[in-house]
This record gives structure tokens, C-alpha cells and sequence, in this order.
């Protein structure tokens, strides 16, 4: 893998992820695609379904498709400093993105039908909020429940460019099966989060310390409303990894570690990744990821 070494001097982009979740008979599971090989944003990689805020999520246009009060959202979310109207537009940009690169409508009783409906008056280049006005479908942005917010350090690393995203929780509709765009994303898959992690470890997929930590985290919960009640408990964390160099190897910190200036955890598990054996591992090995 070859590491950008060069800080980024532009501030980090506005984005959004959603965390797709379902309940299986042995276990929870969880949605992620393949980017394309050639993608400048972590091409190769599995990652959940997300991209950057557009101007066009927080329009009032936009912000009348929704069912529930902007207030509601901006509280949710956890960041005073920004606008409810930018706040929530961070959830559109999160159901958008989920139905442009997952096939997945997250709006108030969308059906597959309603999805099929969707992406033709798409390809026929509707926005995302004449598509929804057309079919009289309103973002069920109350289920879309933040999580945690992850900055990209200045010295990216593994990109080379900065993201602000949050990550979102939300629980597949029930009548409908994401399927990856075949544009953006070449392949898509349900996993039970340790069984992706083990992919990754065994060299099979590539993983970024975003999706790394996110999966651990998963691990270690036990079903979709779990989850999602875990995720309404909290404020949502905000981690600003740091990139540090650890026995001549590349790594990244976490907030409560020694070399990070937050000294408050603000996830489970290990509080830094090392870059090696071709993969970031914690130091004390993959059973370490669930400690």
C-alpha cells in the first residue's frame, strides 16, 4: 500500500455514511460495498455506503421532504455550532447517498417498488428531492440515527483528501435489498461485523481504520434495535485519528491514547492501529480489536 505522506491544506469535506444493519438468525449483520479499483477515494476498499454533503441536501426544498423537525435532527447530531438547516441536511446527504450507492430508499413506507420507481426518474435526471416529491415519499430521517463523526487527520494517509463524515445507523427496510451501483461500487455484501473483520485480517478485503473500528464496535453488539438504541444514548463520539510512527512502522491514534491530545476514549477496544503485515492491527493482535 502506498501512503500519502503530504499534508492536505484545504479543510476537511462535509460527508455522510450510513451504516445499513439488519438482524440474521445467528446474529447481526451489516452492509458494505466495494469501491471501484479506480476510485480516488479509497479505491479497493469496503466501506459502508456514504459521500460528501451537496449544496442541494440542505435547499428548504429539499428539507420539506423530510418527516421530522429540523430541530429534532440538529439535536440529534450533536454539533451546536452548525445551522439545523446544514444539520439536516447532513441526514439527507446520508439517505441520498444510501440510495445512490446501496439501491436502499430510507423514507417513510418505501417499498421495492417505490426504489424501482426511484431510480428511473433518476436516470431520467431528477434531483434526489424531485424524485422524492414525485412519488410523495418523505425521509424517515427519525430512523437514521447518528453515531460517531470521523475526521480525517491532515496527514491522510491513505487518501489525499480531508472528510469530515458522520456515520449514521439505520435499519434496512424490510422489503427492500441493497444492492451495490456497479459504478461507484463493484461488488456488495451482508457480514456479521467480526466475520468482515476476519476477511480482513486474512487478506481478503481492504479496510480503512474508519471501518476497522466501526466493525469492532459492532461486534459487540448483539442486534439492529441494540444497536440503534446504543447509538441514541450518546452524544456522537468525534475522532480526529493522529498519525504517528510506531517501531518504524506507520500508525494512527485514537482519542484516550497517549500519543493523541484528546485524553478521553472515545471508542472501545484498542486505542491505535499499526500498519503491518500489510494491515492495521491493533498491538496486541486481532483478538485485541474486541478487548
Amino acid at each position: 500500500m502506498e501512503f500519502n505522506d503530504q499534508p492536505v491544506t484545504t479543510p476537511a469535506r462535509a460527508a455522510a455514511t450510513v451504516v445499513l444493519l439488519r438482524d440474521a438468525d445467528d446474529g447481526m449483520e451489516v452492509f458494505m460495498v466495494k469501491r471501484h479499483g479506480l476510485s480516488d477515494v479509497l479505491g479497493g476498499a469496503c466501506v459502508f455506503p456514504g459521500g460528501k454533503l451537496d449544496p442541494a441536501d440542505a435547499a428548504p426544498d429539499t428539507l420539506e421532504r423530510l418527516n421530522t423537525p429540523l430541530d429534532h435532527l440538529h439535536t440529534a447530531l450533536g454539533e451546536p455550532e452548525l445551522d439545523a438547516a446544514t444539520a439536516a441536511g447532513l441526514f439527507v446527504a446520508a439517505c441520498r447517498e444510501t440510495f445512490e450507492e446501496a439501491g436502499v430508499l430510507l423514507a417513510e413506507g418505501a417499498t421495492a417498488l417505490h426504489v424501482d420507481a426511484a431510480q428511473a426518474r433518476a436516470r431520467e435526471g431528477l434531483s434526489f428531492s424531485d424524485v422524492l416529491a414525485g412519488l410523495e415519499l418523505r425521509l424517515d430521517c427519525g430512523n437514521v440515527v447518528p453515531w460517531m463523526r470521523w475526521v480525517t487527520p491532515r496527514v491522510p494517509m491513505m487518501l489525499n483528501k480531508r472528510f469530515d463524515a458522520r456515520f449514521f445507523l439505520a435499519a434496512v427496510p424490510h422489503d427492500q435489498q441493497p444492492q451495490h451501483d456497479n459504478h461507484e461500487a463493484t461488488e456488495g455484501f451482508w457480514l456479521k461485523p467480526r466475520a468482515a473483520l476476519e476477511r480482513y485480517w486474512a487478506g481478503e478485503i481492504n479496510l480503512a481504520p474508519a471501518q476497522i473500528m466501526s466493525l469492532a464496535e459492532l461486534s459487540r453488539l448483539r442486534d439492529v434495535a441494540g444497536a440503534l438504541a446504543a447509538a441514541q444514548a450518546r452524544r456522537p463520539p468525534v475522532i480526529q485519528p493522529e498519525v504517528f510512527t510506531h517501531e518504524k512502522a506507520r500508525a494512527v491514534a485514537f482519542p484516550g491514547d497517549a500519543r493523541h491530545p484528546v485524553p478521553e476514549r472515545a471508542l472501545p477496544g484498542p486505542s491505535c492501529l499499526v500498519f503491518r503485515n500489510e494491515r492495521f492491527e491493533p498491538v496486541g493482535g486481532f483478538e485485541a480489536l474486541f478487548a
